[in-house]
């Protein structure tokens, strides 16, 4: 798999460096001039990076490129959250700013998202996402920001969207109050500094939860989940070790945010009735994050084109088993693929399947 890195800069109207990836396999450069051939947009959850991505990636690049497959892929981007990832460490001087110091919504990933569509990168040539078959693909965080995303102005328009484990309510948000709770005590009390990178890898593998994520996610979130300590800038002492590139404060900020998992449900049910090809809705049959009843309320009320439920996994899927998610990641693409060929199909008859 092939990929290029691109860099947007602040500008007077947006004051956050953007960092983006794009990803493809020689085989889709055929797809270039197809207008019909799918721009896959993936956003990661909260704590983790773009780069969490490129072992569903793989394998769905795989599976899209046997001659057999009828879904026909372009390319994949992958963005940071302007508070996690490489684009954290861009932004550190910008964070501190009171107006988002502690106070990064998952609305603002949204309009991060609007700025990538819209702007020019550093160095690179402009891409017209308008004329694009855009399909946007987000887990946790990410899926309650590409629906954020869909109200912005300029409005871009996507064929299909696919949410995972989106931590959405629609019962309403007092659903999640104690998951919140566990998660901004979680965010405080895991440790944040290491000596070097090798320690920290040793000690993210010695965790519990993520002795069930799949190796490379491990040595992904080490590479790029982790950054250069701020007192290593020092000329005199100096210390030359690692922390995390989300800080806990920023971990924390996102998971207080009141209004990510409500705000959204109005904009996702339209888009559940309008979009071309269908939103997909794929969960983890392990409750381990997301309570049940929440999954409950999340599948039911609104039109889904298909729903897919992976069983052996929980909320972080695409950490724990990305071979499986690109299946259903795969599957539903190929559903949205079909409705937009029959031009929509009367509304209320998910596809259902279970991995």
């Amino acid at each position: 798999m092939l990929e290029a890195e691109v860099t947007y800069l602040p500008t007077t109207a947006y004051p956050f460096h953007l960092h983006a990836k794009r990803y493809w396999v020689p085989a889709f450069e055929r797809n270039a001039s197809d207008p019909d051939a799918l721009t896959l947009l993936f956003f990661h959850a909260t704590s983790f990076h773009k780069e969490t991505w490129v072992p569903t990636i793989e394998r769905l690049f795989d599976l899209a490129a046997s001659e057999d497959c009828p879904v026909k892929i372009r390319e994949a981007w992958c963005l940071d959250c302007p508070n996690h990832g490489r684009s954290a460490s861009m932004n550190a001087n910008a964070l501190l700013q009171p107006e988002y110091h502690l106070n990064f919504s998952c609305e603002r990933y949204a309009q991060a998202i609007h700025q990538f569509l819209s702007a020019t990168p550093y160095h690179a040539p402009k891409i017209d996402f308008k004329k694009r078959n855009l399909v946007g693909i987000g887990h946790s965080l990410g899926g309650v920001a590409v629906t954020f995303l869909q109200d912005l102005q300029p409005t871009y328009p996507f064929s299909s969207l696919i949410l995972i484990e989106p931590l959405l309510s629609p019962a309403g948000g007092h659903h999640l109050h104690k998951l919140r709770e566990l998660l901004v005590k979680g965010a405080y009390e895991r440790r944040d500094v290491w000596p070097d990178r090798a320690a920290a890898l040793e000690a993210v593998k010695s965790r519990e939860r993520v002795k069930k994520w799949h190796p490379a996610v491990v040595e992904s979130f080490v590479q790029y989940g982790i950054v250069e300590h701020p007192g290593a800038r020092y000329l005199e002492g100096r210390y030359p070790g690692v922390t995390l590139a989300c800080t806990r404060e920023q971990e924390a900020a996102m998971y207080r945010d009141p209004d990510g998992a409500t705000k959204p449900i109005a904009t996702l049910n339209r888009l559940c009735r309008t979009l071309p090809g269908g939103a997909h809705l794929i969960l983890g049959g392990v409750a381990d994050f997301v309570p049940k009843r929440v999954h409950k309320a999340i599948r039911e009320g609104r039109s889904w084109a298909s729903v897919n439920v992976i069983q052996k996994s929980g909320h972080l899927m695409v950490q724990e088993v990305p071979d499986e998610l690109a299946q259903s990641v795969l599957n539903a693409l190929r559903n949205g693929q079909a409705r937009r060929r029959r031009g929509g199909e009367a509304r209320g008859g998910a596809a259902k399947s279970r991995l």
